[in-house]
């Protein structure tokens, strides 16, 4: 009787705690979209309160270095955290189930960081001056966005962002064992998502020097994320994504990949 008293206990605590890490995956995505959203109306010089060009500025060196300091912040934790060997070790202190939900949740916290403190540096490198090319460009960049967004659900856009792994140990279940696609934009380009990045932060009617510097330390990261990411698709996939990687462009779909 004892023992039937226990393990119902434990049965119990078990769905406690998928209950908590479910609503702690929920909690994350809400902060990871609300923080998406501020962002492209950060680059975007739009609506939110604190843009990449506004507030109030300071010297010039200053500047440079707190904007430095903070992209890379966010550039150490998102490329640090989503190693295979870090996800080994972080996972002996953190629930499998939740090792992506606090992820996401930490590049979140990353990026508002780096909205909240970002130094403007506003003195303008280009500017065009028709109104209707400056038109196009801003909804080139918004076309840049919407590739970023719509890539993510081409590939499970829940999974990414750690909500699937959390309503799946919610049930009781494990998580199926990763498989390798290229649905749509990934016939053409194997990074779509960073490919939007760089339209979205590059297609703007008015280049200042600090979106000029998000812009290049942004896109240098980027190549640099790309690089240790097919490393470890490699070590995943093997010689299917090798294969893939011969076939098909990093990032500019009318040229052959190498």
């Amino acid at each position: 009787m004892t023992q039937i008293i226990q393990n119902a206990d434990t049965d119990r605590g078990n769905v406690v705690g998928r209950i908590i890490a479910f609503l702690y995956g929920v909690v994350a995505y809400v902060v990871f979209f609300v923080t998406f959203l501020y962002a492209i109306g950060f680059v975007e010089n739009l609506l939110v309160p604190k843009t990449i060009d506004s507030g109030s500025t300071g010297p010039t060196t200053v500047a440079l270095i707190v904007n430095l300091v903070l992209m890379s912040i966010f550039a150490v934790q998102h490329s640090v955290m989503a190693r295979p060997q870090f996800k080994r070790w972080w996972t002996r202190f953190v629930p499998p189930s939740v090792e992506r939900t606090t992820y996401v949740l930490l590049a979140s916290l990353a990026l508002a960081l780096l909205f909240w403190q970002w130094r403007p540096m506003p003195q303008v490198v280009w500017q065009i001056s028709d109104a209707r090319i400056a038109t196009a460009m801003t909804c080139l960049s918004f076309v840049g966005w919407l590739i970023v967004l719509t890539s993510t659900f081409l590939i499970n856009h829940f999974e990414l962002f750690g909500l699937r792994q959390v309503a799946v140990n919610l049930v009781g279940r494990e998580m199926p064992a990763p498989r390798f696609r290229t649905p749509l934009f990934y016939h053409f380009v194997r990074h779509p998502i960073y490919l939007g990045f760089i339209i979205a932060f590059w297609a703007a009617p008015t280049m200042s020097v600090g979106h000029l510097l998000f812009s290049a330390v942004t896109t240098t990261y980027i190549f640099v994320g790309i690089w240790l990411e097919e490393r470890d698709l490699i070590g995943v996939f093997g010689d299917e994504y090798r294969r893939y990687r011969e076939r098909v462009s990093m990032l500019l779909p009318w040229r052959k990949s190498t």
